[in-house]
């Protein structure tokens, strides 16, 4: 999975935020991301599968496997309703 084109991740006043940039998506808010969010977007990026990003979470963050698994499914699923993901 990848997230689609036309969104971009910037830091601004210390906060992460997504925007969109593209025209023709059917969104027009803004994201704001814990680092923990940014980490997986990041990841997300480029395609990859869910166990990919979990192995980034556990290597970055002070956590377990379930935790971390929670967290990415989450994540993942909550881009996947509002698609963000080209899958």
């Amino acid at each position: 999975m990848k997230l689609k084109s036309g969104f971009v991740l910037r830091e601004v006043a210390g906060s992460c935020v997504v925007v969109p940039t593209g025209a023709e998506l059917d969104f027009n808010g803004m994201i704001s991301l814990n680092e923990t969010g940014k980490t997986i977007w990041n990841c997300l990026e480029n395609d990859t599968d869910v166990d990919a990003v979990i192995a980034v979470i556990l290597s970055e963050y002070d956590t377990d496997e379930a935790t971390a698994r929670t967290a990415v499914e989450g994540f993942i699923e909550k881009l996947r309703k509002h698609g963000f993901l080209e899958e």
